[in-house]
């Protein structure tokens, strides 16, 4: 069974490049206007490779504390600079943001991309005190939801600090991308796609997980939220009138629903 028209997202979204537009025009905005104001570290390396490396947004005060966000694009496409206006949200209710790119397949493969986003945010942390809340979109779900369990390893330091996990359209489950075209690109086998899914695994110890999604998504993206929040007995959000591209919006709006639940309680 051929399951490419499952992930598909892009063909089922009206208008669908209009928001890869409007992402690159805002982000790029909301960057160069907070590095003029002095409130912008950009290219922060984490790594040796190239993509190892992460922005990071202040708010105008002092940090209450860092909020992660992973980006998706199924390990594939994408980086750092294409979302840099969804620190907004956060920024304004004066937590600082660190957005990481990191290497994409095939050039890594998902188990080496869960360990760059260790990396991301050990070095995050170490640049901001205070609490760290965790959110990421599609793979980027899929990879935040890898950091809180057992067998990704944090210095201790790091790992107390985590707070929160908000796993946004998540990959929970990566069997079914075995039987996807893109599957030759990231080469995942049963074993590592059964390692690497979040669903597989226990849910995280002491860190409160929330997941959240869009009711207009794909029934496959329901589904696997569905499926991380039954198997974790983790809070569920499905948000009304929101798709793959749109779900992500409240992120920059510090009066979110999004924002509420990810940086309070």
């Amino acid at each position: 069974m051929n399951l490419d028209d499952d992930y598909a997202n892009a063909a089922y979204i009206p208008n669908a490049e209009s928001f890869l537009e409007y992402w690159d025009e805002a982000a790029r905005n909301y960057r160069e206007a907070e590095y003029t104001l002095g409130r912008a570290q950009l290219n922060q390396p984490y790594g040796v490779h190239p993509d190892q490396a992460f922005d990071l947004f202040y708010p105008s005060g002092k940090p209450e504390g860092l909020v992660v966000f992973v980006h998706g694009g199924y390990w594939l496409r994408f980086g750092r600079r294409d979302f840099s206006h969804l620190a907004q949200g956060a920024t304004l209710r004066d937590w600082a943001v660190a957005i990481p790119s990191y290497p994409l397949a095939p050039a890594a493969s998902i188990p080496e991309i869960t360990q760059s986003i260790v990396a991301a945010i050990t070095a995050a942390a170490g640049r901001i005190s205070g609490p760290i809340c965790l959110v990421g979109h599609s793979a980027g779900g899929h990879l935040v939801a890898r950091m809180g369990q057992k067998d990704v390893v944090f210095p201790s330091v790091v790992r107390d600090r985590i707070r929160k996990i908000i796993p946004i359209s998540p990959v929970a489950d990566l069997l079914p991308l075995l039987q996807t075209e893109m599957n030759a690109t990231l080469k995942l086998t049963a074993t590592s796609a059964k390692a690497e899914s979040p669903a597989s695994q226990p849910k995280p110890d002491k860190i409160d997980v929330h997941v959240w999604v869009g009711a207009e998504e794909r029934p496959a993206f329901l589904a696997q939220a569905q499926l991380l929040a039954d198997r974790w007995q983790a809070s569920l959000t499905i948000e009304i009138a929101k798709h793959h591209f749109n779900v992500i919006a409240g992120l920059e709006d510090p009066k979110s629903e999004l924002m509420a639940v990810l940086l309070e309680g």
